[in-house]
């Protein structure tokens, strides 16, 4: 009877998935609960999300006549399961279903998967204001990852030389180190880091202030405008998955001390309820929606200047 039940690490696996899921849609919840009070408004329930997500696999899928039918409908599903992917890829406390070398490497490729399915979801659907958001997207694609890319290598090579070897880009053992050394986040080198993170967190996400892929007031949601039913809701849950892995591994990047096992799950889920609230919901809420040149041109100006220059000092100094 053995056969029949599914081994240790697919158990594991289906664990944070649905762990990735259910946090994820609630995240979602909490920031549209505080972005709401923040403007005097009583806002939705918290679970609106789930409300949301269950309703629209219930409807009906329209496809547009000059939509390309098999990437209309299949790039969401690539999106979601790439998401499905990172989630299991990072090292939470009770468990790592997916431990791997490289897996930093791994994430930061699996991160730019959510931009290409938003680029081709609108260029698929064969509507204007899709492609409108396909080139944003791939304009503000271009501005971020450079500085993201200098934020993670910072934190390898600033573990790989402290570790003896130049650089370490497995997560486990980021985690461990800064277990032994203390976080990141006290390292002065890693301030740079840091901060050219947070820089490209909202970017990353496609938030306010860089919700120009999907601005609703200009593009009427640009690439998802046309997608309705199961293909749109898993869209939404491609979005509301990438953001809890940016979010989580910004945490274990620089501040991933904290106990063993349940507890540390649950002091784990407060870090990145409290990281959301104040890297991503009061910021959107405090700030406009900037056009694309200014993205642009921020993105390849200080965050890109203090990420190169923080890399920089750590393979210096360290």
């Amino acid at each position: 009877m053995s056969g029949y039940f599914p081994s240790e690490a697919t158990a594991s696996v289906l664990a944070a998935s649905f762990f990735g899921i259910a946090f994820s849609l609630f995240l979602k919840g909490v920031d549209r609960k505080l972005i709401a009070r923040l403007q005097a408004r009583q806002g939705p329930p918290l679970v609106q999300p789930f409300y949301d997500v269950s309703k629209l696999l219930r409807k009906q899928i329209l496809i547009p006549n000059d939509a390309h039918e098999p990437l209309f409908l299949g790039v969401p599903l690539i999106g979601v399961a790439s998401m499905v992917l990172a989630v299991c890829l990072l090292p939470i406390p009770g468990w790592n279903p997916l431990s791997i070398g490289g897996d930093l490497l791994v994430l930061l490729y699996l991160l730019a998967v959510p931009g290409i399915v938003i680029m081709l979801a609108g260029s698929s659907s064969g509507s204007v204001y899709g492609s409108l958001g396909f080139s944003r997207e791939m304009s503000l694609i271009l501005a971020y990852e450079g500085p993201l890319l200098f934020a993670l290598t910072s934190v390898a090579v600033f573990v790989g030389q402290s570790t003896g070897s130049f650089a370490v880009f497995s997560l486990s053992e980021i985690v461990a180190y800064q277990k032994a050394n203390g976080p990141l986040l006290l390292e002065p080198l890693m301030w740079p880091a840091l901060l050219t993170y947070l820089a490209c967190l909202p970017a990353t996400l496609g938030v306010g202030p860089f919700d120009i892929a999907e601005a609703e007031t200009e593009i009427l949601e640009g690439p998802l405008i046309e997608y309705s039913g199961p293909p749109l809701a898993y869209l939404q849950l491609m979005q509301a998955m990438q953001r809890l892995v940016v979010l989580v591994l910004g945490i274990v990047l620089f501040i991933p001390n904290g106990p063993d096992g349940i507890l540390g799950l649950v002091v784990m889920m407060g870090k990145t309820t409290l990281f959301a609230m104040v890297a991503i919901t009061l910021l959107r809420a405090s700030m406009g929606r900037m056009r694309i040149d200014q993205a642009f041109i921020f993105f390849f100006t200080w965050p890109e200047a203090l990420g190169l220059l923080g890399l920089i000092a750590i393979i210096t100094f360290v």
